[in-house]
């Protein structure tokens, strides 16, 4: 089989050609875009092997050892003989799995494509052929000065595509040569929404706590919460206890991954899950390639229930039978946020619905993972100290009756659906109708007239559903304003509200 053989899917071979073009224009560096389950591999595969075709040697980057045999098992897919630069023991991993899944081994030291460990490339620039075109996978990693920088910098005359799901870096930090990066084109494929229209992702369904967990008090480190911080506030039975409870009810025995802050806490996560009676594991980096596998393995076959990971599987490693993503992992970085919920949404044979159990709050802060996005190279500007969190990029109604998470759009369409009258919101989940978002009463030409009846009882479940929606002290201040209240009815407002806090882990 060879790659002349592919068959790429409409949308795909556009992206091809969409970068076949930007190089013929002069780009030297286009960024693909391409939410997770799209098929980027498969993309930069056929890139690899229209390469190969004009002569041209090829180097893909990637960054751990599942994307090193998840790249390398594509290209031995398609025909594509390749080289492996990386440890001795995850070159043997390879080609063990193309014996088992393909009965030959496509590695092959003189073949002009090689997939390279980035750690171990940085190590042998000095004996690495200088490749023609490289190929960087989760390339939102590449700036200049780490130890991507440092590989792309090392082949100065090499054509560069990048390839991410998520361009955008918790730092804030650009990928474009505007903002001091390396890419100067980027170049999107459909987006997460259209892809589910499309079939080839399932839609998901998203439970979210009614207030976004108190993280007051928890530091910083590298854009992102500091893990020791954030394991001491989030590995507590109740949450624990909470997120055991909700997937019994909500989707037993759905293939599941769950994201936490650390090892010590998925293990504890997989632990009082099967103390519940499902099979759960955890999986991390320190273990052995083939017990990693193994469990992986078994979860594709039903065999286990599910696993529990602390980045593992965050980023990049393909797992197409899981329909359930259990976040309890807080993030600043809406990357990560999509990197994760775009694990569940792979379509497996039986399955209409994906559900992600948000324990965190994470899609209240980052918007629903199926949100319309729209990327830049640029970067963004960092919030002055003060200003907030982040705002969703599509509002979320978060229903107070099932605790789904709903876009206005899927609203409008739930009421549609419902025979509500035109205007009105409810929740896609269980009908429930969001009377907060009938908006005040609207202004018309006229008399004003007195509030009554109905429309009263709309303004107070607006007002109730306001002051819920408020996340922080600046939130509070500002709807203060806004209402005309004296200036320490925010303090007051939000203490109060700080001491509820802890009473939804028991509720929700």
């Amino acid at each position: 089989m060879t790659g002349a053989h592919i068959a790429l899917r409409p949308y795909q071979q556009t992206a091809v050609n969409e970068l076949r073009a930007s190089f013929r224009a002069g780009k030297r560096a286009p960024l693909f875009q391409l939410p997770t389950g799209g098929g980027k591999t498969f993309v930069f595969s056929y890139v690899a092997d229209g390469a190969t075709r004009l002569g041209n040697r090829v180097l893909i980057l990637v960054h751990r050892k599942e994307l090193l045999t998840q790249a390398s098992m594509s290209l031995a897919k398609i025909g594509l003989r390749h080289s492996l630069i990386a440890q001795d023991k995850h070159i043997r991993e390879a080609i063990s799995l193309h014996v088992d899944e393909l009965s030959a081994p496509f590695v092959d030291l003189a073949a002009p494509v090689a997939v390279a460990s980035v750690d171990t490339l940085v190590r042998r620039l000095g004996v690495v052929r200088a490749p023609q075109l490289i190929i960087c996978d989760e390339a939102h990693h590449l700036t200049k000065g780490n130890k991507w920088g440092k590989a792309v910098a090392h082949f100065p005359d090499a054509r560069l595509l990048g390839v991410t799901a998520t361009p955008v870096r918790t730092d804030g930090k650009g990928l474009g040569v505007a903002a001091d990066g390396y890419f100067d084109d980027l170049i999107c494929g459909p987006s997460m929404r259209e892809l589910i229209g499309l079939g080839f992702l399932l839609p998901p369904t998203v439970y979210a706590p009614p207030s976004v967990l108190d993280l007051t008090g928890v530091r910083t480190s590298g854009g992102d919460w500091a893990t020791a911080d954030l394991a001491a506030r989030v590995d507590k039975p109740t949450i624990t206890g909470d997120a055991v409870a909700h997937y019994a009810r909500i989707c037993p025995g759905v293939p599941a991954i769950v994201f936490c802050v650390s090892i010590a806490h998925a293990e504890h996560v997989a632990a009082q899950f099967r103390a519940s009676g499902f099979k759960f594991h955890h999986i991390d980096g320190s273990m052995h390639d083939a017990e990693r596998r193994n469990l992986i393995r078994a979860l594709a076959r039903g065999q286990i229930h599910g696993l529990t990971s602390c980045d593992i599987i965050s980023e990049g490693t393909d797992i197409p039978v899981v329909g359930c993503g259990i976040l309890l992992r807080p993030t600043k970085s809406e990357g990560l946020y999509l990197q994760q919920v775009g694990r569940v949404l792979r379509p497996s044979p039986g399955q209409e619905r994906a559900f992600v159990l948000d324990h965190v709050g994470n899609c209240l802060i980052h918007g629903l993972p199926d949100a319309e996005r729209e990327w830049t190279l640029d970067g963004r500007k960092k919030k002055a100290k003060g200003e907030g969190k982040a705002t969703p990029p599509v509002q979320v109604l978060q229903c107070e009756k099932c605790y789904v998470a709903n876009s206005v759009e899927d609203a409008k369409e739930a009421a549609r659906k419902r025979g509500y009258v035109p205007g009105t919101l409810c929740c896609a989940g269980c009908g429930h109708v969001f009377e907060s978002n009938a908006r005040q009463v609207e202004q018309q030409e006229g008399e004003l007239q007195e509030v009554k009846g109905e429309a009263a009882e709309v303004l107070r479940r607006k007002r109730k559903a306001d002051l819920r929606n408020i996340k922080s002290l600046d939130d509070a201040k500002a709807y203060a304003e806004e209402q005309g209240y004296k200036p320490g009815w925010a303090k007051v407002f939000w203490k109060k509200k700080q001491q509820r806090r802890e009473q939804f882990h028991q509720s929700f």
